[in-house]
């Protein structure tokens, strides 16, 4: 089913689901409220025995911590639609791990796949110590994580999804779709203490992505979309780019060894 573009709030507006995840219908504008995090957060530890770092609780608690903040919704606000509708968490198998499926109303909010650990190592990760994708997506954290998200994060991020999982197509919920989602809500937004950062998104992925190992391939192909939708045509320092081209290069290091 095609989903609607997240909207672009105006400063001032509360952070809605439309903002945050590519949602479609009545729940895309409906304001993030605490409780409706909470359901979440209980949803992931029932499921999972913790919240997931960078899951949707997580998304859906900052926003809701940002709307309880400006004064739009109280601390036990809860949206009926959420309440009424649900939030869910469902596990499907697949070949060599399972697709992981979170819900709010019936519209997926997060969904990843979840690959067995000893399956992971012979796909690459401890093979011969190469960096799989998912690594070098979160060693962008500690360069650049308190970057808020702009439109050129975003497209560096979906090509490292679209290589980590030999996709074209962008995962609802998954980390591409919640970097364009959190680029187009910080594009409305003035200051950037109240912008969501790369660490906000790409906390998780190196479990959250196929462990695909990264090549000068993969480098380059990040890069070029990083650059083609940055203004000066660059890559960022630190950013989901210059990560991924080190640990290209390290990968191709440990091969000549």
């Amino acid at each position: 089913m095609s989903q609607e573009q997240p909207q672009r709030p105006q400063a001032g507006d509360p952070i809605k689901y439309g903002d945050i995840f590519n949602v479609s219908g009545e729940l895309t504008s409906k304001p993030v409220a605490p409780q409706d995090a909470a359901l979440m957060q209980s949803a992931e530890t029932t499921a999972f025995g913790q919240p997931q770092a960078g899951g949707p609780a997580e998304v859906m608690q900052s926003a809701a911590r940002i709307n309880e903040r400006a004064g739009v919704v109280g601390r036990d606000d809860v949206n009926d639609i959420a309440r009424d509708k649900g939030v869910t968490i469902t596990g499907t198998e697949v070949p060599g791990g399972g697709v992981i499926t979170e819900t709010v109303a019936g519209q997926v909010v997060g969904q990843y796949v979840q690959v067995p650990v000893g399956q992971q190592t012979a796909a690459g990760v401890g093979n011969q110590g190469k960096i799989t994708m998912g690594q070098a997506l979160e060693a962008a954290i500690q360069t650049a994580g308190s970057k808020p998200v702009d439109q050129s994060d975003a497209a560096a991020v979906r090509e490292a999804e679209v290589r980590a999982t030999a996709s074209s197509v962008v995962i609802p919920g998954g980390f591409a779709a919640s970097a364009q989602s959190a680029a187009a809500y910080n594009a409305g937004m003035i200051r950037d203490e109240d912008k969501i950062k790369l660490r906000d998104v790409l906390t998780g992925a190196s479990g959250g992505l196929p462990a695909k190992e990264v090549t000068q391939e993969d480098a380059e192909g990040v890069q070029n979309a990083e650059k083609w939708h940055n203004i000066g045509f660059s890559t960022h320092p630190g950013g989901v780019a210059e990560s991924v081209t080190t640990a290209a290069r390290v990968n191709q290091q440990r091969v000549n060894v």
